[in-house]
């Protein structure tokens, strides 16, 4: 299996001996603080919310720590939890409207399968500023999460939070009002790893992400049938570009395809880029066998992005109201003849 790399061209930022991580490091003056703040959280209210979804009291942990002994303050704490679990990926990906793609598992899996793809990229999921990770259980209840900071979050229930102090006291971290990490400041993200232009033999961030939506079973944690942006504003009709990777019977290796096209929702949009992508299929009919389609992304795109990078694709343009009037495809591709299973 391929692996990633961080570059080493990139110098770590270190204050007052804190390592901030490769990927995330403050643009101004401030003081680090290792440590660790704690406050209890009632149950979530019955209303709306879904007996799975609901959370019982619990202690909350906001825990700062040097970026290089992240890693092994997550393997004590990941130990704690039960074998099953159901993981959790942040990913800052591509829409436009959307800062942050959420993915969640809604079946557990062995914590093995989280932590070999752990290990394999490393330095992808504990440098890399543009990606979270981290798993929740439900009995016992127990959630942990590294955030693109790589800020470290725990809720867990009462009866755990001895414990929990305890191991945080093996690595020196105190109680303190106000632990300071990266996020304490003014700070810039940007992603680490060397790209697959440098070294072919290297994944990046996306095919990292295609890997761990398979492996763990990660579906967008977003509703398929609204379109809306971070601050709740309906967007209707919006172009959006859509990847989807095709498995064939007759071949060891994908292909992949592009799909452009406008659409009023993602399950909109999910359903006209697998129609078009079925059409490509079929016009290669006695070279492509049986297959499967699997949506990598669908993510909502600027008029004017889409006219840069695709310049023989005429988009429409949008009302006086900058709204779109209609659903439909305006370009399906394959971007590659045959690429490398990784």
């Amino acid at each position: 299996m391929t692996r990633c790399k961080s570059d080493e061209s990139i110098d770590r930022r270190t204050i007052k001996d804190f390592d901030f991580p490769l990927g995330v490091y403050p643009v101004e003056s401030m003081t680090p603080l290792e440590g660790f703040s704690s406050q209890y959280e009632p149950a979530d209210g019955d209303e709306g919310i879904d007996e799975v979804e609901a959370w019982p009291d619990r202690y909350v942990f906001d825990i700062v720590i040097s970026a290089t002994r992240l890693e092994a303050l997550w393997v004590q704490i990941f130990a704690m939890m039960p074998g099953r679990v159901y993981p959790i990926l942040d990913y800052i990906g591509h829409d436009c409207y959307r800062e942050i793609d959420p993915y969640i598992a809604y079946e557990p899996l062995g914590q093995e399968r989280m932590t070999s793809l752990l290990q394999r990229y490393h330095d992808y999921f504990f440098e890399d500023g543009m990606v979270g990770f981290g798993a929740v259980s439900e009995e016992p209840f127990f959630y942990a999460f590294v955030d693109e900071h790589k800020i470290l979050t725990l809720r867990v229930e009462p009866g755990m939070r001895p414990k929990i102090e305890q191991l945080l006291a093996s690595f020196e971290l105190e109680s303190v009002q106000e632990p300071a990490g990266a996020d304490a400041a003014a700070h810039e993200h940007r992603s680490v790893l060397i790209t697959p232009n440098e070294s072919p033999e290297l994944l990046n961030a996306d095919e990292i992400v295609e890997i761990a939506r398979e492996r763990w079973g990660l579906v967008l944690n977003v509703d398929p049938e609204t379109n809306l942006d971070d601050d709740g504003l309906e967007l209707g009709i919006t172009p959006f570009r859509c990847l989807l990777r095709y498995e064939s019977d007759q071949s060891p290796t994908h292909k992949y395809a592009e799909v452009i096209c406008t659409a009023n929702c993602l399950i909109q949009a999910e359903a006209l880029a697998l129609e078009a992508v079925d059409g490509l299929v079929e016009q290669a009919k006695g070279e492509l066998g049986s297959s499967d389609l699997f949506l990598l992304s669908a993510d909502r795109v600027d008029l004017k992005e889409i006219g840069a990078s695709n310049g023989e694709i005429k988009m429409p343009k949008p009302s006086p109201g900058k709204h779109l009037h209609r659903s439909e495809v305006f370009s399906a591709r394959w971007l590659v003849a045959e690429s490398d299973s990784k």
